[in-house]
């Protein structure tokens, strides 16, 4: 199998030659949505996005982050949202060179992925400041639905859009709807406010031809029904503070999963080799018998080379060896 027969495999829920992260078979196109807002300059000055927001990408950060004040945050009174709120356009943009990088791709053999940053709840409080943001959501819900009604129609744009000019296979949709404890919302106000509108995105998805892969690094348990509810095929980023064993028994095997091994805890200085190697053997061995499970690091790396060189190295042998010796039982 090559990398995207043996990923779609797992997806499908079919026996694969190994088990491994399923980015190792994506490749990423740029499209000139994203690429306007994705590369500010390294310098430690403050650069704003098209929506105005005001990110900051210090030089030993591994990206961009919004520096937001009571100054310059775009959403000063959320009442009156719409005399602030200037939506960028994605008319007249040059889409010429993500045709060329997507027909360079070998589609038998990868996987091309569009990148959309910025989902419904992350775009909320880049505006305007996760504190408010918070209150906001609880005290102002109508005026966040109309905001987010906005926020919606573009990614919903956005998606039809980058469909029509190179048809990635796969739209990898970032919004971290929680933390390493909790969702951000209750989920009463996450299902009222947000999951209606990020149907509708999931819906042009499929209505596109693409898969939906979620990036939530954080806690999306409380919520992970729901996300199967919407039409997440893939949710990226599964940290092992959800009881993923729990989340792949309620969902039935509808939401294939991206994850599992604990990144912070063998991303350090002074750890044994074999220790990092438990830690990926520890997620294979508790994850993929669930089916549809790529196990790796939810945020994609270690950040410290050694230490990713052996987690890399471990998930190429072990994750093979899984895969011959527990081989999928044909229904």
């Amino acid at each position: 199998m090559n990398l995207r027969e043996n990923v779609m495999a797992i997806y499908n829920g079919e026996q694969p030659e190994y088990y491994g992260d399923l980015m190792a078979a994506v490749e990423f196109v740029l499209d000139p949505v994203f690429v306007r807002d994705a590369f500010i300059p390294q310098d430690g000055e403050e650069h704003k996005d098209s929506w105005g927001t005001v990110k900051v990408f210090l030089p030993s950060a591994p990206g961009p982050h919004p520096h937001l004040t009571e100054e310059n945050i775009v959403i000063k009174d959320i009442e009156k949202w719409e005399e602030q709120l200037v939506v960028p356009s994605i008319k007249d943009l040059d889409w010429s060179e993500v045709k060329l990088q997507a027909a360079s791709i070998n589609r038998d053999e990868k996987l091309v992925c569009a990148f959309s940053p910025g989902g419904l709840f992350e775009r909320s409080h880049f505006l305007m400041g996760v504190e408010y943001a918070l209150i906001n959501y609880l005290e102002y819900p109508d005026e966040m639905k109309a905001l987010l009604r906005k926020i919606a129609d573009y990614k919903i744009e956005y998606i039809q859009k980058v469909a029509e000019e190179c048809q990635p296979d796969i739209i990898f949709y970032h919004d971290d709807w929680g933390t390493k404890q909790n969702t951000f919302l209750p989920p009463r106000v996450w299902r009222d406010i947000i999951k209606p509108l990020q149907k509708e995105i999931s819906d042009t998805i499929h209505a596109c031809g693409m898969i939906y892969m979620h990036h939530a690094d954080c806690i999306c348990q409380p919520i992970v029904e729901d996300m199967v509810e919407i039409g997440v095929d893939i949710w990226q980023g599964v940290i092992p503070q959800n009881d993923i064993v729990e989340i792949q028994r309620i969902t039935k095997g509808k939401l294939a999963m991206i994850g599992g091994i604990d990144g912070p805890k063998i991303d350090i200085e002074n750890i044994t080799e074999e220790a990092i190697r438990a830690e990926v053997r520890r997620a294979v061995d508790t994850y993929c018998p669930g089916g549809r499970f790529f196990p790796s690091i939810p945020n994609g790396i270690c950040f410290r080379e050694w230490n990713n060189s052996i987690v890399v190295d471990e998930l190429a042998s072990y994750g093979r060896k899984f895969a011959q010796e527990n081989p999928i039982k044909k229904s």
